[in-house]
């Protein structure tokens, strides 16, 4: 089982910026489609944006222009850039990958999870 690795998050003023770094550790034959999601306290869980191989992009409404996702297939990472962040941002960030192993099985894998806080 591959487990991504999160850094990034914390506590941060409405109107800051924080960015979240995801990697996939280990062989990979190919990552497919890169993406996070965020799960808020009494909400279910909701896709934030996600990035295909060919990067193109898909963002929840919300984040349309305030957040950015970006991908570096030769470091296997991706990135989400959050900017003007506001209080409704505050959730437990994961990172997702879909990705095809060197013993060409393909796999949904998920981070461990990172807290971002916006707050005064």
């Amino acid at each position: 089982q591959v487990q991504l690795v999160e850094s990034g998050g914390g506590l941060v003023q409405p109107g800051g910026s924080l960015r979240l770094s995801c990697a996939v550790p280990g062989s990979i034959f190919r990552i497919n489609t890169m993406g996070w999601y965020r799960h808020a306290p009494g909400k279910q869980r909701e896709l934030v944006a996600r990035i295909e191989s060919g990067d193109s992009t898909d963002d929840e409404d919300s984040v349309k222009g305030r957040f950015t996702i970006s991908r570096d297939n030769a470091m296997n990472t991706v990135t989400l850039q959050m900017n003007s962040l506001k209080p409704e941002d505050t959730a437990v960030y994961y990172c997702n990958a879909d990705i095809t192993t060197v013993a060409r099985v393909t796999l949904t894998t998920w981070g461990q999870g990172t807290q971002v806080t916006v707050s005064s």
